[in-house]
C-alpha cells in the first residue's frame, strides 16, 4: 500500500507466490492484472483463496517453474518474498533475476527491492551449556567431543538477543534486485574486523539480513543511492542504517529487533575462545553455492583473534 501509486492500473508478477497472499495485496491495492507463479502444489490452494476473495478476474495463478510458464505480456512490477535463512539459503532470488530479465519493463518496480546480510561475532553461554556441558552433569564427559560435532558442525537457524552480539555487525553483502545478476550469487567473499564491547567467550558468528522496499533508482539519483550502500555502511548498527534510509520500509531480522520465522543463522565454534575488552576479531568469510545442490551453501569462515589463525568450514543443507 505504500507503493500503491505505482501498483495502481499495473500489471504485476508474483514469484513463488504460495498461498497467493502478496497477489491479493496487490489486487486490493488497484493491480490490473496480477500473475501468481509457484512451482509447487501449493499454486492450487492459492486458486481457491484467489477464489474465496473474489478475485478471479484480476489473479492469474500459474502453476509451474518461473523459467518454464508462459506470460503473454510484460509487467509492471514484481513481487516476491524470495528470501531464506541467512539470506540466500534455498533462495529463490535467482528465479526473480530470471523473471526481471525476461518480463519487467523498464524502471518497473520489484519488491523487496534491496538486501543487506550482516554478520557479528556472538557470546552464547547457555546454549553451549544445553548442548554440551550438560554431559559433565551425567558423569559421562567422554560424550563431549560427539556433543560438539553433533551440535555444531552444521550452521543452527534460532534466535538470538542483542544481549548476545559482541560487536557491531559487518556488512557481508548487499543485494540490489534491480541490477544483481544470477552469477554474483555463486560466491560471496567479504572480509570483516570486530573490536570486542566486552570481556566474554566467542562462542561463534550469527548471520541476519534486513531488505528493503525501495522505488526505482532514477536515473539522476543514482550517484546518491550507490553512496548508501556503499562500504561505510561496514560495521554501523542497523538502527543507524535504518536512520539513514528512513524513506524506506525495512523488514529486518536482526537480534535486536522482533523474531521472525528467518530468525538468526548461527555458526558455532567447537571450542570457545575467550576475548578481552577491545581485542580485535579479524579474517575473511566465503559464501558459495553447493555444486551438488544449488540452494545449499558451503561457508567457509577464517578468524584471527591476536594469537593464531582458525577456520571453520560448514555446509547448510
Amino acid at each position: 500500500m505504500h507503493h500503491q501509486d505505482l501498483i495502481s492500473g499495473k500489471v504485476v508478477l508474483d514469484v513463488g507466490c504460495g498461498t497467493g497472499v502478496l497477489s491479493i495485496f496487490c489486487a486490493f491495492a488497484g493491480a490490473t492484472r496480477v500473475y501468481a507463479v509457484d512451482a509447487s502444489d501449493i499454486a492450487i490452494q492459492a486458486m481457491e483463496i484467489v477464489r474465496e476473495n473474489e478475485l478471479s478476474d484480476k489473479v492469474v495463478v500459474l502453476h509451474g517453474r518461473i523459467e518454464d510458464v508462459v506470460i503473454e505480456e510484460k509487467v509492471d512490477v514484481i513481487v516476491s518474498e524470495w528470501m531464506g535463512y541467512m539470506l540466500l539459503y534455498e533462495s529463490m532470488l535467482g528465479s526473480v533475476i530470471f523473471a526481471r530479465d525476461k518480463w519487467l519493463k523498464p524502471g518497473g518496480l520489484i519488491l523487496p527491492s534491496h538486501a543487506l546480510l550482516y554478520m557479528a561475532p556472538i557470546t552464547n553461554s547457555q546454549r553451549y551449556h544445553d548442548s554440551v556441558y550438560f554431559w559433565r552433569d551425567v558423569y559421562v564427559s567422554s560424550m563431549m567431543p560427539l556433543a560438539k560435532q553433533c551440535a555444531f558442525m552444521e550452521p543452527s537457524v534460532e534466535t538470538i538477543s542483542g544481549e548476545n552480539v559482541l560487536t557491531w555487525p559487518t556488512v557481508v553483502s548487499q543485494v540490489d534486485c534491480y541490477t544483481i545478476q544470477a552469477q554474483e550469487l555463486e560466491t560471496i567473499t567479504a572480509t570483516f574486523k570486530f573490536t570486542s564491547m566486552l570481556q566474554a567467550p566467542l562462542h561463534g558468528f550469527a548471520f541476519w539480513f534486513d531488505v528493503e522496499f525501495n522505488r526505482p533508482v532514477r536515473q539522476k539519483s543514482k550517484k546518491l543511492a550507490n553512496q548508501s550502500l556503499d562500504g561505510n555502511t561496514q560495521n554501523a548498527s542497523p538502527s543507524s542504517k535504518k536512520k539513514k534510509t528512513d524513506v524506506s520500509i525495512v523488514l529486518s531480522t536482526a537480534p535486536e529487533d522482533a523474531p521472525t520465522h528467518w530468525q538468526q543463522t548461527l555458526l558455532y565454534l567447537f571450542e570457545p575462545i575467550e576475548l578481552k575488552k577491545d581485542q580485535n576479531i579479524e579474517g575473511s568469510v566465503t559464501i558459495s553455492q553447493s555444486q551438488q545442490h544449488a540452494r545449499f551453501l558451503n561457508i567457509c569462515l577464517k578468524y584471527f583473534t591476536g594469537d593464531q589463525w582458525y577456520v571453520k568450514e560448514s555446509v547448510m543443507r
